[in-house]
């Protein structure tokens, strides 16, 4: 059965925050909110908590995946950034953006798109992504919490521990959760193309 943290969203209670740091280095998987919406999060090397997220969404093999950095120098440990591309997610983090770049080898192969070999990296805004991530030391492999058969992530705390309180390790309940994925930006030949369009706007693309 998961735990369940009452967290403040506003200003989270760092024992709590350490307790599910502790989780996720344990092996285990947290359910966590975001800027967008609530998601699945477990340490970026460790497979088998990968494979029980894979499970609880039913997910395909082509299913991209995303590392949840701190920072924009966190990001290009695990992506290479050219020019334009720095430029735009400097002016756009932390909010509900993942971009698609190149992947560097610190990031696993498993997590990697086979083909372009590349990985969904964003920055969250919000306390209680931010200050998580700052006790991990380390980024979070994400997934949005879209259960198998519904198009609409999950936003109540309360139902996601009514429905996964045996399939993951602890949920973080900060509050009611948005509806909207992030918007999903991957650079081709240089040029940001809008692959889902979510909670973040790309007006900037325009022109």
């Amino acid at each position: 059965m998961s735990q369940f943290f009452q967290i403040h969203p506003q200003n989270p209670q760092l024992r709590l925050i350490r307790r599910s740091a502790d989780i996720v280095r344990a092996g285990g998987i947290i359910a966590y909110p975001t800027d967008s919406c609530y998601a699945l999060g477990c340490r970026i090397g460790d497979k088998d908590a990968l494979n029980r997220i894979v499970r609880i969404r039913r997910l395909d093999a082509k299913h991209e995946f995303a590392l949840v950095c701190r920072d924009l120098s966190e990001i290009s440990v695990y992506a290479r950034l050219g020019d334009s591309a720095y430029r735009l997610i400097r002016s756009h983090t932390p909010g509900p953006y993942t971009f698609v770049l190149p992947a560097t080898r610190e990031v696993p192969r498993r997590l990697q798109n086979p083909k372009r070999k590349t990985i969904g990296i964003r920055v969250p805004e919000g306390a209680i992504a931010q200050v998580l991530l700052a006790e991990l030391g380390e980024p979070l492999m994400s997934t949005s919490l879209i259960l198998p058969g519904e198009d609409r992530p999950l936003t109540d705390p309360e139902e996601i521990r009514g429905r996964l309180e045996h399939q993951v390790d602890a949920v973080l309940d900060g509050g009611s959760g948005g509806l909207e994925p992030t918007t999903v930006l991957e650079w081709v030949e240089g040029v940001p193309v809008l692959r889902r369009q979510g909670r973040g706007a790309v007006d900037f693309l325009k022109g």
